[in-house]
């Protein structure tokens, strides 16, 4: 019966992945759309491998006799996922070390990390309290009005804690790349996060010089891994061309997260109800 149960959730998560397509809308939409594909199925998944080790190996459900097979799968794919945790953890670790280990400098009213690089980049790095690091490149080579937009967008990644979530994605994400559509549903999920940073930058300074300081530093390509991170250029030279239009065009509003917009997300925590029914 619990072999039963983890078919049930696998096919259900294959086919909400499968449906995923890249359709058009709103920032809020297309946001809220993405996130419960990408999160939902490995929720489910995770919710029943529990719901099967918490029933342990023995017993009768539904008049069916369980037995160790799905016991065990549940608790091999259980410590993979804290496998995968450990491993992306000490990852961001490691980058927050590298960071620390870089001087402190004054970046208009702000203080930064100075990388020692010709390279364009700025990013927050860290976890739930990021520090903001800049290249020496970029403090050279942008205006003082691009460099102040190019630290408004990092104070969008701060604001929303980005570092922190997407965190947690970038972990369901190395945990679930055998389902369907992840890598474009991670890619979309970026790129929602820089239009968020973009479109809190522009309410401070002028979309036009942030959309200039985007091209320059796309350009010179990502130095840093993503993780614990969130740079102006994450996103990638692909989604360059939304951005740029989104910045140019009336400004959309990007309301936080609402109660009920996390109400279906409920629906993978119904594999735990099984457990009343094992005996």
């Amino acid at each position: 019966m619990h072999l039963i149960m983890i078919l049930n959730a696998l096919a259900v998560a294959w086919w909400l992945r499968s449906a995923w397509n890249q359709r058009q809308g709103n920032w809020s939409l297309r946001w809220q759309r993405s996130l419960f594909l990408f999160l939902f199925p490995p929720l489910l998944i995770f919710m029943t491998a529990i719901a099967v080790l918490f029933m342990g190996p023995q017993g009768q459900m539904g008049g069916m006799y369980t037995g160790s097979i799905s016991y065990l799968l549940s608790l091999i794919y259980l410590a993979f996922f804290a496998i995968s945790c450990i491993k992306l953890a000490f990852q961001g670790w490691q980058s927050v070390e590298s960071a620390r280990n870089c001087p402190l400098v004054n970046v208009g009213d702000r203080q930064a990390r100075l990388l020692q690089t010709g390279a364009l980049f700025a990013g927050q790095i860290g976890f739930w309290q990021p520090e903001l690091v800049v290249s020496q490149g970029l403090v050279q080579t942008l205006s003082p009005a691009h460099l102040e937009s190019v630290l408004a967008h990092e104070q969008g990644h701060h604001y929303y804690r980005d570092t922190f979530w997407f965190f947690w994605l970038g972990w369901v994400r190395s945990c679930t790349g055998w389902l369907p559509n992840t890598e474009p549903l991670w890619e979309e999920l970026l790129a929602l996060r820089e239009l968020r940073a973009d479109g809190y930058a522009a309410l401070q300074v002028d979309p036009l010089v942030l959309a200039e300081s985007l091209l320059l530093v796309v350009s010179s390509g990502p130095i840093l891994s993503e993780i614990c991170c969130a740079a102006l250029g994450s996103s990638g030279a692909d989604r360059l061309e939304q951005r740029v239009e989104a910045l140019l065009a009336p400004p959309e509003p990007t309301p936080e997260a609402q109660l009920q917009s996390w109400h279906g997300f409920l629906l993978a925590f119904l594999p735990l109800l099984t457990v009343i029914f094992h005996s």
